[in-house]
């Protein structure tokens, strides 16, 4: 149990993500540490690259003036500098002269003790030896041997000559060390100006997010706005505004919308308990019975269909009801649908009248739930001997269907919300009465990605235009 809890723990640990601050910070040092690094890298390698060529450079002079002397003045005119050495100090060269069978002529004093005959490489012609000198390493110091040849009075001698590099070592060793100190002091700078920057860089998305956590339910109608931020963060800010401004009129038209459906669901309730009540306040006959019976059927239809249109409404809105699209005669569809109506048209002597031919893609079912709506509330509205027309065309490859009347109209105030759920006005146009007719057809439009639009004039009639839009491809 123990072993299953501590992995648990090590793999929630691994997911948790890491802040935005914490890699900010970490990329900051580590491009920093890599500049410092490449930068110190490239002047210890200058530095040392010039220390060895000046060393090579003094090592070649020497070399070509002992030659000289060797060669014009012999062997003995080198014993003061090669026997010039005094315990303790420093001795940047060692000198030792052998003779044509390997005899020591003169050497530097306890130079024999350093390095024997034996350690130098092969004498060739100072020029070649220079260029084959040998490194070589003993009590703690370093050596660069050159071996070479030189002829004085007839006799050859063999010239070997040890320069002390110690103190250039050294010198380097110390250059690295404090490279390598100043690259820690770089990288432990760069974290902290890294921790510093972006704290500060931070701050205002810090103070963004204490904004946002201020708003609450009751408080949607507060805005952080745009200005003050840094220009990265202004178009969050407009997002979030947006958002708000989206969530106010959500939970404005929800709030609208539960007491709309309390109210239309009140009345048609109300009047079946009334009705009910009344019927048992004393024996009735069977005919009054019936007739009360029929009325709650009545006022239970009424619900069914305010139900059955939310129902529609709000599979709409979450995009869950299915469209079974294809291209069909809307010229056949509509004639049926009028075909429908008009029996009731004839009885308020309304004539309805279809123009227009055209195939459209959609789904056969809402479509004529669409256009019937429209007629239902044109009929509702249309005066005795009136007409209403129903035009079908294209626009732009587009299909529309155009449902106009001359009944009584709409004032112009309340044209932009007549599509609103429940809304209804004393002209209003609804299926059933409940203010959802004009809402339904909106939706049924909108889920083809088509669009509704109204014109209506008091008095004069009412237009609205429904269109659809083209099928994408052939179908």
């Amino acid at each position: 149990m123990f072993s299953k809890d501590a992995n648990t723990s090590s793999l929630s640990s691994l997911n948790k993500p890491r802040s935005v601050a914490f890699q900010l910070i970490l990329l900051f040092t580590l491009a920093a540490a890599l500049l410092l690094a490449c930068g110190l890298g490239v002047f210890y390698s200058i530095v040392a690259h010039h220390a060895f060529a000046e060393d090579n450079a003094v090592l070649a002079d020497k070399v070509f003036a002992l030659s000289a002397d060797l060669r014009e003045n012999g062997p003995e005119i080198l014993g003061g500098e090669v026997t010039a050495h005094r315990a303790g100090q420093h001795t940047p060269y060692w000198i030792r002269i052998l003779d044509l069978h390997g005899q020591i002529v003169a050497e530097t004093a306890e130079m024999d003790r350093l390095i024997s005959t034996r350690i130098f490489p092969a004498a060739q012609e100072p020029v070649e030896a220079i260029r084959t000198r040998k490194d070589y390493r003993t009590a703690g110091r370093l050596f660069s041997l050159v071996s070479f040849n030189e002829h004085s009075g007839g006799k050859t001698y063999t010239l070997q000559l040890a320069q002390d590099r110690s103190s250039d070592e050294r010198v380097e060793r110390n250059f690295a060390l404090l490279s390598i100190a100043v690259l820690v002091g770089g990288v432990v700078a760069s974290a902290l100006i890294g921790i510093i920057v972006t704290r500060r860089g931070l701050r205002p998305l810090r103070k963004m997010t204490e904004s946002l956590g201020r708003i609450g339910a009751d408080q949607l109608k507060q805005r952080i706005g745009s200005t003050g931020w840094p220009r990265e963060l202004q178009p969050l800010a407009l997002a979030f505004d947006q958002m708000l401004e989206g969530l106010d009129d959500s939970f404005t038209r929800l709030s609208q919308f539960s007491a709309d459906l309390a109210h239309e669901l009140r009345t048609p309730i109300a009047n079946m308990l009334g009705e009910a009540q009344v019927a048992l306040t004393r024996d009735r006959t069977a005919a009054e019975y019936r007739e009360t019976i029929e009325s709650t059927v009545a006022e239970c239809e009424r619900l069914s269909r305010i139900v059955n249109n939310l129902l529609f409404v709000a599979r709409v809105d979450a995009a869950r009801e299915p469209i079974a699209r294809k291209r069909f005669d809307a010229r056949a569809a509509v004639e049926k649908i009028t075909e429908f109506y008009q029996a009731v048209a004839d009885d308020h002597h309304v004539t309805i009248i279809c123009s227009g031919h055209a195939q459209i893609y959609a789904d056969p079912d809402l479509f004529e739930r669409a256009v019937g709506n429209l007629l239902d509330n044109a009929l509702r509205f249309t005066a005795e001997h009136g007409s209403i027309r129903v035009a079908l065309s294209k626009h732009n490859s587009d299909f529309e269907v155009t449902v106009s009347d001359d009944g009584s109209g709409i004032a112009a105030e309340h044209l932009p919300r007549v599509f609103d759920r429940f809304y209804r006005v004393e002209s209003s146009r609804s299926s059933d009465g409940a203010g959802l007719g004009l809402a339904l057809v909106k939706s049924i439009v909108e889920l083809h990605g088509g669009s509704a639009t109204i014109q209506s004039e008091l008095n004069r009639g009412t237009i609205v235009v429904l269109r659809f839009p083209a099928p994408s491809g052939n179908h």
